[in-house]
């Protein structure tokens, strides 16, 4: 399991967060806190292994290279039966996925196009739906979006992907939004409560979307308490249930099917004409 943030994403674009000295944020912080400022990186030295060259950069660095290229809400969208030039993509994608803020689009590789949001609600919205239909010239291209990360490899899909998660019986004084973002981090990166949770409309379950890792692990309670001022703590026990979460398979990296049902391990699976 990556790095847990309980902490709720901030509404303000460009406002600084303030960090306790000694203390250090991941990639996923930088998701979650408030866009820090473009901060130049310096020059790395060379070293050489073996003969041949080589930089190492810092986990920070690496972080604020993100920030100053504006990827913190960046989403990788997948072709894979063709799709309308770039050009067009920049125009229809904003429209088609109802975007709301600035977005940037580019051709990242075969098949994949980088899709830079500004906004988190825009981020969320992208990773949120299995499968975007682009249409152009009469025909359908169906886009799948991936999260990006700075490991992409073309060649396999990230582990990473959004679902929606709820605790069950959870007492309504619990329903704030930072309460339930501090438990949901258990599970992974939470993102956003839903209507009904932020309403309070629907005191029997508390339901929160998150990032999850498909191949982590995937806790089934978590356990809450209240200290009392006599030291004594109460606690509670509360179910964690997970809405469809996709499945991964470790053979071909892609996501939707496991090694019980990949094609290429079973090829006796493989949906054959009569």
């Amino acid at each position: 399991m990556g790095t847990t943030i309980g902490q709720p994403p901030a509404k303000e674009v460009g406002s600084t967060p303030v960090i306790a000295e000694g203390t250090t944020t991941s990639y996923a912080d930088t998701l979650i806190a408030p866009i820090t400022p473009h901060q130049t990186i310096p020059m790395k030295p060379l070293t050489y292994l073996h003969g041949e060259p080589k930089i190492v950069w810092e986990e920070e660095e690496i972080q604020q290279m993100i920030i100053n290229v504006k990827l913190q809400y960046a989403v990788m969208g997948k072709f894979s039966y063709g799709w309308p030039d770039i050009q067009e993509l920049r125009r229809l994608i904003p429209k088609q996925c109802n975007l709301k803020g600035e977005v940037n689009i580019g051709l990242l590789s075969n098949r994949y196009v980088l899709i830079r949001a500004s906004l988190l609600e825009d981020y969320v919205n992208l990773l949120s739906k299995p499968q975007f239909y682009i249409t152009h010239n009469y025909r359908s291209y169906p886009m799948r979006t991936l999260k990006w990360d700075p490991s992409f490899d073309p060649e396999e899909e990230m582990t990473t992907t959004i679902a929606w998660i709820s605790f069950l019986s959870l007492p309504p004084n619990f329903f704030g939004k930072e309460t339930i973002f501090s438990m949901a981090a258990a599970v992974e990166r939470p993102l956003q409560v839903d209507m009904a949770t932020q309403n309070r409309t629907r005191p029997s379950c508390a339901r929160v979307k998150v990032e999850v890792d498909l191949l982590g692990d995937f806790p089934k309670r978590i356990s809450i308490g209240m200290r009392k001022k006599s030291g004594e703590v109460m606690e509670k026990w509360v179910v964690i249930n997970y809405d469809y979460v996709l499945k991964y398979c470790r053979s071909c990296k892609l996501q939707g099917h496991n090694e019980k049902d990949c094609y290429i391990i079973h090829l006796e699976l493989y949906p054959r004409r009569k």
